[in-house]
């Protein structure tokens, strides 16, 4: 079994590291934490904007297979749209210029237009156990089969909003995993180590990179906020266009309207997908404005 070259997670000021520089982490080791990403009253508010409905859940899974149950973990809350459910996430982190430089170095030269996989608060209660080692490409079975051959798959931000420790649940990852040349061997515990966070601190994985929440050995409860992007020729874990009403998604950018599926995606190569008579999608909805990327990744194949 391979073991992990790193005793800890690297760990950058986001104020002084290009996004060329923390992708060219990513690459190299699969993760890094983005230290201070959110300010402390954005972290406040955006708890104090998911406390109620977070009380008003009941943990666990209801998925009818027992393995994604215990994957999802018995004492974890889940809780998805965050556009819609926080209205500070929406309006501080959704389009933030870092993060779409980040995703733009990772895509488009690769795969062209990306957009949303999903938005969800993990919330990881006392007593829950260790989440199953896994890589977020592994929800997309050609990305297993293709492996280190296969172009990236899911750039995944986990935004702390506690405190993330080694024992209340804080995710553990396997360093180096990404660049395993064969996926079928899998890692144990005792190849990760914790991803400590800071409240307001965001761990950036790449879909290679071996990963699972931690053990929750405290009584208090671990809450991350986990923003995922992919190639926009994969299906999304959350259908937006039905359920984030049009009048909020007006409100958006054009680039937040194409993360959310209300205009048209142009992977590499191709002359575009999720159209309406092959014409621009937001057109149809009568959505105002341009997204000023779209033009680069439609020219991007004709290098």
């Amino acid at each position: 079994m391979p073991h992990p070259t790193q005793a800890s997670i690297r760990r950058v000021d986001p104020t002084k590291a290009s996004p060329a520089e923390v992708i060219a982490i990513i690459r190299e080791e699969g993760g890094v934490v983005l230290q201070g990403f959110i300010a402390p009253e954005s972290v406040q508010q955006i708890n104090h904007e998911l406390d109620e409905p977070l009380a008003n859940m009941a943990p666990g899974s209801t998925h009818g297979a027992e393995h994604i149950r215990k994957f999802h973990g018995a004492q974890t809350k889940r809780m998805t749209n965050m556009v819609v459910r926080s209205k500070t996430f929406r309006e501080q982190l959704f389009d933030h210029d870092y993060i779409h430089d980040l995703c733009r170095h990772t895509f488009h030269n690769e795969t062209g237009s990306y957009w949303i996989m999903s938005t969800q608060l993990i919330e990881i209660g006392p007593g829950n156990v260790e989440q199953a080692l896994h890589r977020d490409a592994d929800q997309y079975q050609v990305f297993s089969k293709l492996g280190n051959d296969g172009p990236e798959a899911v750039l995944n931000f986990l935004c702390a909003l506690t405190d993330c420790t080694k024992d209340n649940g804080a995710t553990r990852v396997v360093p180096g995993s990404n660049k395993w040349p064969d996926w079928s061997v899998r890692a144990t515990q005792d190849d990760t180590v914790s991803a400590d966070l800071d409240a307001g601190d965001v761990l950036l994985i790449n879909g290679r990179l071996m990963h699972g929440g931690g053990a929750n050995r405290t009584q208090e409860n671990r809450r991350v906020l986990s923003w995922s992007f992919i190639p926009s020729f994969l299906t999304p874990e959350e259908a937006y266009p039905l359920i984030v009403p049009m009048d909020l998604a007006k409100t958006l950018s054009p680039r937040g309207q194409r993360m959310l599926g209300f205009r048209s995606q142009f992977p590499m190569n191709s002359p575009g997908l999720w159209q309406s008579d092959y014409s621009e999608l937001g057109d149809f909805l009568g959505l105002e404005g341009d997204d000023p990327d779209v033009e680069k990744v439609k020219m991007a194949g004709k290098r």
